[in-house]
């Protein structure tokens, strides 16, 4: 006979009650996820899929430990033709060729991931992930440094390699290599790597002093080289012009590796470098928006405010740094909509997603989220008498340490599911994610699976035209995304949006640790 409603009746019943509300919902919210709310995102899950999508983007010899098991060897001849070793590296998004400054960008940014959120990493357990995704990239510059004035800069043409459709194991397109030297300048991909191998130089440094000397070495050399000889690498290289010409020239990369060696050897002189050619090469004068491979001023002009507020330089250096810092700031305040002048300001789609040009937005979005995190932890780590430091926007207006910190985060929820489309811009993260992704090895069945050769246009033919889901998910891949209207078509031949790069997940290693970390500490205090 019933007795009235009993405390586990009630239990039940609130659980049925939240399940259908979770089958009502959107998907995005279903997750937990509201933009803003930071409920629900599995930061550590995004993180672990983060470091699985480099082994899945692994040129050379795979180790017996590798997780990918949908790939193979490839690309085992790498630099045979011109007598050297370049086996190894990266290829840089959905096709089959390594483009040296894609690739080094691509190893700084999980370095500084690395240097900036070294306990928030461990505390996730991906430690080692990291360090084996930045040796991979950077053993492979290292060898690609043949000679103190030679650095091999591509290895694979794009224009035969987009011809055809094969997976890295099939290639049979040309891995014709390609190289700057002192008669073929290129300070712009010499620089980029010297700042790769600085920076990884950090990284190293506790757990194997002898490399990480080592890439100390080669990034001196590196440097000097670029400086000695000056030049725009796609001046020297024409086969790499239609796929990353150095738009932004040399000087950003100059003084981004001069600032990465600075901090990897304290040395005075690197620092004289930076303040000296502020000017010439735009450090203190250019007022950017956007930070990627091409574009480094936001990024070095972070690193600048670093030395400023760590107050470790030459008194005469000061008004050169505050340059530097007014410049770091006025990217910062532009990616909050908070300069007075609306063009001095980052557009957002109506969704809240930071949008600077159609093609493969979200690399912008990616290294946005990143420095946006960088500086905020940097400003809370300097204290005034009167309180925590400020960003300074143009009218006179400002901005907090906690103001970056959110934005960088709805972006990176708006990346996992938190947008008008309940999508997840990041590939296997999530119920929703990008099944057609632009990517030759993910797109073709499995070599381990089927090891039949499958050429150039038959790829085209059985599988690229196909309209269903790839047969390999390529797991943590962040695809070029929407566009302005916060629009996505999942299709293969949408390379705009469907294509993923390894520098769109790089920066997002640091910003997914630092969010797993502040996620624990709300539970903790709970």
């Amino acid at each position: 006979m019933a007795r009235g409603i009993t405390t586990a009746m009630l239990v039940c019943a609130a659980v049925v009650v939240v399940l259908l509300l979770l089958l009502l919902l959107p998907p995005t919210m279903a997750a937990g996820g509201g933009v803003g709310g930071g409920k629900g995102f599995d930061y550590r899950k995004a993180l672990q899929s983060g470091l699985l999508y480099f082994e899945a983007q692994r040129s050379g010899h795979l180790p017996y430990n590798q997780r990918v098991r949908w790939r193979g060897h490839s690309g085992l001849a790498d630099g045979l033709q011109q007598g050297v070793d370049l086996v190894g590296g990266y290829y840089d998004a959905g096709d089959n060729v390594k483009f040296g400054l894609p690739m080094a960008f691509t190893v700084t940014m999980l370095s500084w991931s690395a240097i900036e959120f070294a306990a928030e990493i461990a505390a996730a357990g991906e430690r080692r992930h990291v360090l084996e995704a930045i040796k991979w990239g950077i053993d492979y510059l290292v060898k690609a440094h043949t000679a103190a004035d030679e650095l091999w800069a591509e290895v694979g043409d794009g224009d035969t390699d987009h011809y055809c459709w094969q997976r890295p194991e099939d290639m049979t397109t040309s891995r014709q290599a390609y190289k700057v030297d002192r008669h073929n300048p290129g300070s712009d991909v010499a620089g980029e790597t010297a700042a790769a191998l600085a920076a990884a130089s950090i990284v190293f440094r506790r757990s194997n002093p002898h490399y990480s000397h080592l890439l100390l070495h080669h990034a001196e050399q590196l440097f000097d080289f670029g400086d000695k000889y000056r030049g725009k690498y796609d001046s020297s290289i024409g086969e790499v012009w239609s796929y990353y010409a150095s738009a932004s020239g040399y000087g950003d990369e100059m003084l981004w590796a001069a600032l990465w060696l600075h901090r990897a050897t304290g040395r005075r002189g690197y620092l004289d470098y930076a303040v000296a050619m502020a000017d010439e090469f735009g450090g203190t004068g250019w007022a950017i928006t956007e930070f990627s491979w091409d574009v480094k001023y936001a990024g070095l002009q972070i690193l600048a405010a670093k030395v400023l507020m760590d107050g470790k330089y030459p008194e005469q250096h000061r008004a050169t740094l505050e340059q530097y810092r007014s410049k770091a700031e006025h990217y910062l305040c532009a990616c909050l909509g908070k300069n007075a002048a609306a063009g001095d300001n980052v557009n957002r789609t109506a969704g809240g997603l930071l949008f600077v040009r159609q093609w493969n937005n979200m690399q912008y979005v990616t290294n946005a989220a990143f420095l946006l995190t960088v500086y905020s932890r940097y400003l809370r780590d300097q204290h005034s008498d009167s309180g925590e430091l400020v960003v300074r926007c143009s009218g006179g207006t400002t901005a907090s340490a906690g103001e970056l910190a959110a934005q960088a985060r709805a972006q990176a929820e708006y990346v996992l599911g938190a947008n008008p489309a309940g999508v997840s811009y990041m590939v296997g993260y999530g119920r929703r994610f990008p099944r057609r992704v632009h990517h030759r090895g993910a797109s073709i069945v499995s070599h381990r699976a089927d090891g039949r050769f499958i050429g150039c246009v038959q790829g085209y033919d059985d599988w690229f035209r196909r309209g269903g889901a790839n047969p390999n998910v390529v797991v943590g891949a962040i695809v070029g995304g929407p566009d302005h209207r916060d629009r996505f078509v999942d299709r293969r031949d949408n390379y705009m949006q469907t294509e993923a790069c390894t520098y769109n997940t790089a920066p997002m290693v640091g910003v997914f640790a630092h969010l797993h970390s502040e996620s624990d500490d709300r539970h903790c205090r709970k």
